[in-house]
């Protein structure tokens, strides 16, 4: 849960809020002219995956930004070259607009993700949502904060004690229809009913911080800035995401940007039953 606070006396934070607060206005205004019909432009990258007007603009604004807020840190952002990547200690991850398809669908749960990379692990998160107008953000030491940039409002994330569940609620995909989701399910189910709850993006990790997924499986490939920042975010309370092999993702490391599954809890007692549910059931490729 979160609860009121004041704003946090941190410099960088206190930079990123505007131009993330001003991305996102401009990602949500993009949104309202695609969904009321007006001329919107959509493309195909080579992986034929899609790519529209929105993500380039809000990676425009963005990668403007960043360089006069933090010369020094390079981007590796999914709609910009990254070729040098390999060389830099230090960078910021960006996806302008995770959830293109999502966005494309008119679903509003689409995001804007960055994180900061040192030595190959999160160390700072930021997602925000635009058609809530709340963005979540905090380094992996701290509890995070979430910004309602409507209202000007700050709330600190609370640890407490939950109250036991009768149920665990289990994070997915709205094209999650591979056999292995109803099977890793049923396995959980064996012990303990499940609540499944549909959503699209990097939602799902805003959606963990609130309480409302427990666990988030994920059995078919991503790209590194899907998953930083709600990485960090888990992390930073308690929680985590880690790799079909249980091993927490790094990045700017391998070859790829590509992540293979994984699977995300949102603290340690989900995290066994997570695990366990991966040991017994066939979900490896």
């Amino acid at each position: 849960m979160f609860i009121t606070t004041q704003a946090p006396d941190d410099q960088r934070i206190l930079e990123l809020v505007p131009m993330m607060a001003q991305a996102s206005q401009l990602l949500f205004d993009e949104y309202q002219h695609y969904c009321a019909g007006h001329e919107f432009n959509i493309t195909e990258k080579v992986d034929q995956s899609p790519v529209t007007q929105a993500d380039l603009k809000v990676n425009e604004l963005l990668i403007a930004a960043l360089a006069k807020i933090t010369p020094d840190i390079p981007v590796l952002s999914e709609e910009s070259d990254h070729s040098a990547r390999h060389a830099w200690e230090m960078c910021w991850m960006l996806d302008p607009l995770d959830g293109t398809k999502e966005f494309i669908h008119q679903r509003d749960e689409f995001t804007i993700n960055l994180s900061l990379i040192h030595n190959h692990q999160t160390i700072f998160s930021l997602i925000a949502v635009p058609c809530e107008q709340l963005m979540y953000l905090g380094y992996l030491t701290e509890l995070p904060y979430k910004y309602s940039f409507a209202a000007q409002n700050w709330e600190r994330y609370c640890k407490y004690k939950d109250i036991d569940s009768d149920a665990v609620q289990i994070g997915l995909s709205h094209s999650s229809k591979n056999q292995k989701y109803q099977q890793y399910i049923d396995y959980i189910e064996q012990d303990i009913p499940v609540i499944r709850r549909e959503a699209g993006s990097a939602y799902k990790f805003c959606m963990m911080l609130e309480g409302e997924i427990d666990i988030y499986p994920r059995f078919h490939p991503t790209s590194e800035w899907d998953t930083s920042a709600g990485q960090g975010l888990l992390e930073s309370i308690g929680g985590g995401l880690v790799s079909l092999n249980a091993m927490p993702f790094t990045y700017n490391q391998r070859e790829t940007v590509l992540n293979d599954g994984f699977i995300a809890f949102r603290d340690e007692a989900n995290q066994k039953i997570a695990l366990a549910a991966l040991d017994n059931v066939s979900v490896q490729n």
